[in-house]
């Protein structure tokens, strides 16, 4: 889900700060609106899709609705403001050696934003981590279940939690997230110290 994430924000991201184009703002304007509506409004109509679909039970939609709903069009919002401080000569000198709109952002745009990919990143995979309502809605296997809904689960016979169990496993599950900080910790703080710098 985070790599699906970055490449659907990147994109978007792009395409919102340097392409001229009709109802851009409206656009950026949605983005921010659609920030403001809390996740548990949308939870009904987005379980009957997915149950249209098919999906419910299977983990497509703990992919598709974080990458195409909040989390999403934040990560999107947060790459079109990385995106607006580039120098637009970068770009315009790709352009001059013939790149097109995509070899610009792949080759040019893409590398000078790794600090902001890597706050995406991790923001991320802090927020696919610990997913405990879309989980609980949308999936009802056990096997399927997520780290956050599994440990909702040691409890005894009688349904009281084991809190010592849950201690432990929980303790156990922070370790994937400080791994993951400590490795982007460096492009994490230079996107928090150049967010507001201007090209």
């Amino acid at each position: 889900m985070t790599v699906l994430t970055l490449v659907v924000s990147s994109l978007a991201g792009y395409a919102l700060a340097r392409m001229r184009f009709a109802g851009a703002a409206l656009i950026a304007l949605l983005l921010v609106t659609a920030l403001m509506v809390p996740e548990e409004v949308t939870i009904i109509p987005n379980f009957f899709m997915m149950r249209w679909a098919g999906l419910v039970d299977t983990h497509w939609p703990l992919i598709l609705l974080p990458t195409f709903g909040p989390q999403g069009i934040m990560a999107t919002f947060l790459m079109r403001q990385y995106f607006l401080a580039l120098p637009k000569e970068l770009e315009d000198a790709g352009k001059m050696d013939g790149l097109s709109r995509l070899g610009v952002w792949w080759s040019i745009a893409l590398p000078m934003s790794r600090p902001a990919l890597a706050a995406v990143a991790i923001i991320t995979f802090l927020n696919s981590w610990n997913l405990f309502l879309e989980p609980l809605i949308f999936v009802s296997s056990l096997e399927k279940f997520t780290l956050p809904l599994a440990l909702s689960n040691f409890t005894d016979p009688y349904g009281m939690p084991l809190w010592h169990l849950q201690l432990a496993a929980t303790s156990l599950a922070v370790i994937p997230i400080l791994v993951v900080y400590l490795i982007a910790q460096r492009q994490i703080i230079e996107s928090f110290a150049l967010s507001g710098v201007k090209g």
